[in-house]
């Protein structure tokens, strides 16, 4: 047989892997003496090693076995100090075969092992003891884990196990590990906003503490992370003054405090559940003000129409309307409320939302009374401890009654950038998942502006108009936003170019024109930057079209994407741009021609 053609072996069978192998015939060398070149002490028992295993897997053994000390001659017997033998003893096995049984080891070993790792640069060896420690975590174990992981560094435990005393603040207070914590350490989790538990419980946990680690000069730092002023005027005199570690001083600044601030003013603790709706009844939340109560919290966002699935509230012309109030199961850190508004038509609301420790003194951390809305709201805010959440509405374009088919609330760590209580958007925000529409305007389908498509339209379809000289395209978007620029795609099967001013507001009642590009021919693409403004409704007015009398665009975005890919062949964000009076804006144009076919209408 001619062996010029060979047979292509399957690639599964051209690689050989046997480290499965490597792994057990370089294990077998561990509990023996055979071969061995080094001795390792610890605890005083014995540990034969090779020289040359150690040092490829680990450079701290590299430099301390081949770097010329006393340790690099043969036969050389290395004594380790403060180290565990059983801890030794799970390295030696990890180093020579990668493997490591972490389930079959006791606690203790599992720290101690995570020491060697930590301090012998051991770093995919330590991650992977850090992952399994978070599955071990209990009240027991935590306040030790949680020193280890703060000695060595180690954030990502160190912030699963602070996540954990989170969630179990009292019975941590509660734990013999408590008594042990490093006064680092100990300062650390208790000057969290988020360890929610009371301040009496706080203070009688440090007060043992401080009692026994001594009641030396550390103990004036530590009793200074208690908030005094959250505590009742009979627990400061009744628990706290008798201890005697804090000054008379001490109580009457709390007092002080606690007389001349408003109640939200204060340092209030809450509970931290990151990205998840703590509006539920799952965590205890209840609607306590408000008509047709039971359905605002149920989750259900897709059931409702005129006569069922939301909650009311009549609203009040003098704007005291108790609104819709919600009570959460305990105080909650927050930063993020989503609203669904009822939105069967096309009618909009304008509201506030407030939030309260004590139902007594409230905070508005959400305002856009002066603005229209509809449908669904995605507000942040900087971070509140809460107890009670009120949505008052203030205005709605049909009637007087407030409609709310839904309330969510949480903590999110998504980044995100505000001014004037508004959000800055990073993304574009004129999309009809952004429950953004066209209001005015005319185009073969409905919303054709906002659906991103930028590459089906021709004559007949795939644009948005107005007639020169009268109307307008109007978008609406769902809430308010601070915007600082947008995108347009003018229609460009032609040669064609026109001229066009925008203006923005939040009511439809004011206008603020941010682009004049009234006296310049522009075509295709048409990316605007002006100075930040708020608004909700964005309306583009056509004033001339080298073709016709009809003003034409295929696409709208809000802030500008400027990264999106624009279909090669039409001119693109990139190319030169003509200086359009007014508000810095930025537009791309071509001299206008005539048309030489005959313009969509």
């Amino acid at each position: 047989m001619s062996d010029s053609h060979p047979l292509r072996p399957l690639s599964s069978a051209s690689e050989i892997d046997h480290l499965h192998l490597l792994s057990e015939q370089l294990g077998a060398l561990v509990p023996g003496e055979e071969y061995s070149d080094v001795t390792f002490v610890v605890e005083e028992k014995r540990f034969p090693a090779h020289r040359v295993i150690l040092a490829a897997r680990c450079q701290y053994f590299r430099a301390l076995l081949y770097g010329g000390l006393r340790e690099s001659r043969d036969q050389a017997e290395v004594r380790l100090e403060e180290t565990r033998a059983e801890a030794f003893s799970l390295l030696l096995r990890y180093l020579y075969t990668g493997r490591a049984t972490l389930s079959a080891a006791r606690e203790e070993t599992l720290l101690d092992f995570l020491g060697l790792a930590h301090r012998y640069g051991l770093q995919p060896l330590e991650g992977s003891i850090c992952e399994f420690l978070r599955t071990l975590l209990s009240t027991q174990n935590i306040c030790l884990v949680f020193d280890v992981a703060s000695l060595y560094c180690l954030n990502g435990l160190a912030e699963a196990c602070m996540a954990y005393m989170d969630r179990n603040a009292i019975e941590v207070l509660k734990s013999d590990g408590f008594l042990t914590l490093s006064k680092s350490a100990l300062l650390t989790v208790v000057r969290r906003d988020s360890f929610a538990a009371s301040e009496k419980e706080i203070f009688q946990a440090l007060c043992r503490w401080c009692h026994h680690n001594g009641d030396g000069p550390e103990a004036k730092e530590v009793m200074s992370a208690v908030r005094l002023p959250l505590m009742t005027l009979s627990e400061m005199l009744n628990v706290v003054r008798p201890s005697g570690l804090l000054s008379p001083d001490d109580l009457l600044d709390a007092i002080q405090t606690r007389s001349e601030s408003r109640d939200m003013d204060l340092n209030y603790r809450g509970m931290l559940i990151p990205e998840e709706n703590i509006a539920t009844m799952k965590h205890g939340a209840v609607v306590v003000k408000g008509e047709m109560k039971s359905t605002l919290l149920d989750g259900d966002t897709q059931n409702y129409d005129l006569d069922h699935g939301f909650s009311r509230h009549p609203i009040e012309e003098d704007g005291r309307a108790t609104g819709i109030q919600v009570r959460l199961g305990q105080s909650f850190i927050i930063n993020h409320i989503r609203l669904l508004l009822w939105d069967k038509d096309s009618r909009s609301y304008s509201y506030y939302i407030e939030v309260s420790m004590d139902e007594l003194d409230w905070v508005r951390v959400v305002d856009h009374s002066k603005s229209l809305c509809r449908s669904w709201q995605h507000l942040y805010f900087p971070a509140r401890v809460c107890r009670f959440i009120r949505v008052v509405g203030t205005h709605n374009t049909v009637n007087k009654v407030f409609h709310l088919v839904a309330l969510e609330c949480m903590y999110t760590h998504q980044p995100f950038t505000l001014e004037k209580g508004l959000l800055v958007p990073r993304e574009n925000v004129a999309t009809v998942q952004g429950c953004a529409s066209v209001i005015e305007g005319v185009s073969r389908s409905r919303n054709a502006l906002l659906n991103g498509d930028t590459s089906h339209y021709d004559w007949d379809s795939g644009y948005t108009c107005h007639q020169l000289g009268s109307g307008a395209i109007v978008i609406q978007l769902a809430q308010p936003y601070m915007l600082s620029s947008m995108r347009l795609l003018l229609w460009d099967c032609d040669e064609r170019s026109y001229s066009y001013y925008v203006e923005l507001s939040t009511d439809q009642q004011h206008w603020v024109r941010v682009v004049d590009c009234t006296k310049v021919a522009c075509r295709s693409w048409q990316t605007l930057t002006f100075d930040r403004q708020p608004a909700s409704f964005i309306r583009i007015v056509g004033t001339q079209n080298t073709a016709n009398e009809v003003f034409h665009c295929v696409h709208f975005e809000c802030p500008a994407q400027v990264d999106m890919v624009v279909k090669e062949g039409r001119p693109g964000p990139d190319q030169l741009k003509p200086e359009c009076s007014s508000q810095n804006s930025n537009s791309q144009s071509l001299m206008s021609q005539k048309p030489s076919m005959s313009p969509p209408i």
